[in-house]
């Protein structure tokens, strides 16, 4: 498996999301960017800020010809529930089985209470229309962030 790279196609996939969609990566080659980024889990705070945080920023985006998304190795049940709490606007991948984590290598090992966990590293990647690799962002803060990710699509 190789390393997702800056400047190279962003390794494509296609995994179940919510509001019974399947997303292939590839589909939105040549009609829209796309924002992927990797969350640890529903409705725990950090998570829940930054969808909130994209949420908020979602019009700015969908201006910019941009799809947010995303993931976790959560279950669909669970995302539906999460998105429908905090009406997000954009569709959230189910990955249990960790495909598209490893596929964009964000699963770590973590400590947590002092114990190792595998676990995923919050992470943004962002993908032009034509499928490129163009910014990624890895053990993200979520504080300021979306602002961030926004400024790097106005650029593209």
């Amino acid at each position: 498996m190789s390393t997702p790279e800056i400047g190279k196609p962003a390794p494509d996939f296609e995994a179940p999301a919510t509001r019974d969609k399947t997303i292939r990566l590839s589909d939105f080659r040549g009609e829209r960017n796309v924002v992927l980024y990797f969350y640890p889990k529903d409705n725990t705070p950090g998570c829940s800020q930054e969808a909130q945080d994209f949420r908020d920023h979602w019009r700015k985006f969908t201006s910019r010809k941009t799809v947010i998304l995303g993931v976790s190795r959560d279950s669909l049940a669970s995302h539906e529930k999460f998105r429908e709490k905090f009406q997000l606007p954009f569709d959230l991948i189910s990955d249990p089985d960790e495909v598209v984590c490893n596929l964009y290598e964000v699963i770590k090992i973590k400590n947590m209470y002092g114990k190792k966990v595998r676990g995923i590293e919050r992470s943004t990647f962002l993908i032009d229309m034509e499928g490129i690799l163009r910014q990624e962002w890895r053990k993200v803060k979520v504080k300021g962030h979306v602002e961030e990710v926004l400024e790097a699509v106005k650029n593209l």
